[in-house]
């Protein structure tokens, strides 16, 4: 999904004029846009560009696999899905594989994309995949060295007392959640 793939309004889009790059970091870039509006008027618009993630639901033996890591931008620890950046190039499919076994040490031959979506829209293009595994099997872990983690499972109950706690805070994840409660009472994934 790229950004203008899905749907435009001509009545709407604004024109990019100008762009001033600001910053070029590890994992994003700040760059401020100068546009003109539909109505002819100019006006700048701040832009984080992101090379996309990818992010992973996965179940073993009826249990969500989550990672504990501290967030610096939240200044604590988060209870999250395992998830990471794409690498250049790289299919999201295989991004979503890697970094299970990455983060938590367990793998999966079948993997099903739920949903791409976009995380903040109004000033970043930052989009996660979001896959699902009902067949998680253990294996080994394989963190970057500056990565520090903890793996545990939740029941969908668990899970949903870790959002009533504020201990599971990001949309991904509780986007999961939901989407897994769904499943339970559907038996698709939607």
């Amino acid at each position: 999904m790229k950004n203008n793939e899905i749907h435009s309004n001509p009545l709407l889009d604004e024109k990019t004029v100008a762009t001033q790059p600001i910053f070029s970091g590890k994992i994003i870039s700040l760059q401020v846009d100068t546009v003109t509006l539909p109505d002819g008027n100019t006006a700048t618009r701040e832009v984080i560009k992101h090379p996309g993630a990818v992010a992973v639901l996965a179940l073993n033996q009826g249990k969500m696999l989550v990672v504990e890591q501290y967030r610096q931008a939240m200044g604590r620890t988060e209870v999250e899905i395992p998830a990471g950046k794409l690498d250049p190039g790289e299919d999201p499919l295989a991004a979503a594989g890697r970094e299970l076994q990455e983060e938590t040490g367990f793998h999966s031959g079948e993997l099903q994309l739920l949903q791409s979506f976009y995380t903040s829209p109004g000033f970043a293009d930052e989009i996660i995949h979001l896959y699902v595994t009902e067949n998680a099997q253990p294996g080994d872990m394989a963190l970057d060295e500056d990565e520090f983690l903890e793996v545990s499972e939740l029941t969908l109950e668990e899970a949903y007392q870790y959002i009533r706690d504020g201990r599971i805070a990001d949309a991904k994840t509780m986007m999961a959640v939901y989407a897994w409660h769904l499943y339970t009472l559907t038996g698709q994934w939607h």
